[in-house]
C-alpha cells in the first residue's frame, strides 16, 4: 500500500511552485518559437522576440488607427431593419446594410433579424418580404410555438431534436403562410 501512495505522491504536480510556472513559461516560449513565426506570412516576424517572448507592441493598434465609434441599436435602427426586410427580404442583409445601415455588417443585421422575427433559423424565411405588422405576426407565431414546446430561448424559437418544432412551423405555414 505504501508503494502505491508513494507512486501517487510522485505524480502529483505542485502548481503553486515557482519551478512549475517556470517550466510552463519555457514550454510556451518554445511553442511560440516553433509556431508563431511563419515565413509565408511576413507580418508574423515581429509577433515574438528571438527568445520567444511576446512583443506587446505588435498587438497595439497602429498609431494612425481611428477608434471605432460606439454603435447603439435603438428604435431608429430597428425601423430601418424592418424597412430593409420589407424592401429586400430576409437573407439580403448585405444589401440592407449597404443601403440603410452601413455601420452594421450583414452578419450583424442577420443576428438582429433573428430577434425581430423571433426565429433562430431564418432559412424558411429566405427572400420573404414583410412589413412591420407582418414581421410582428411572425414574431408572435414563433413565440407561441416556442412557448408551447419549451424552445423559446433568448427571444427566439429554436429547433428541437424531435422535429416537433419544424412540424408545428410547417402546419402553421399551411394554415397561415408568412
Amino acid at each position: 500500500m505504501s508503494n502505491t501512495s508513494t507512486a501517487q505522491q510522485q505524480n502529483v504536480i505542485d502548481v503553486t511552485s515557482t519551478e512549475f510556472w517556470q517550466q510552463k513559461q519555457e514550454w510556451a516560449k518554445q511553442m511560440r518559437l516553433q509556431f508563431s513565426r511563419r515565413p509565408e506570412f511576413p507580418e508574423t516576424e515581429n509577433i515574438i522576440d528571438d527568445e520567444g517572448m511576446l512583443n506587446q507592441q505588435y498587438f497595439e493598434p497602429p498609431k494612425d488607427a481611428v477608434p471605432q465609434s460606439e454603435r447603439k441599436w435603438g428604435d431608429e435602427e430597428k425601423q430601418k431593419l424592418l424597412d430593409g426586410i420589407e424592401k429586400y427580404g430576409i437573407g439580403h442583409f448585405r444589401e440592407i446594410s449597404e443601403a440603410l445601415l452601413p455601420e452594421w455588417s450583414g452578419n450583424d443585421l442577420r443576428m438582429k433579424a433573428i430577434r425581430v422575427v423571433g426565429r433562430q433559423n431564418l432559412q424558411l424565411y429566405k427572400d420573404w418580404k414583410g412589413n412591420k405588422d407582418a414581421v410582428k405576426r411572425e414574431y408572435e407565431r414563433n413565440k407561441e410555438i416556442g412557448l408551447r414546446f419549451g424552445t423559446w430561448k433568448g427571444g427566439a424559437l429554436v429547433y428541437d431534436d424531435d422535429g416537433r418544432v419544424l412540424k408545428a412551423i410547417e402546419e402553421s405555414n399551411q394554415t397561415c403562410p408568412p
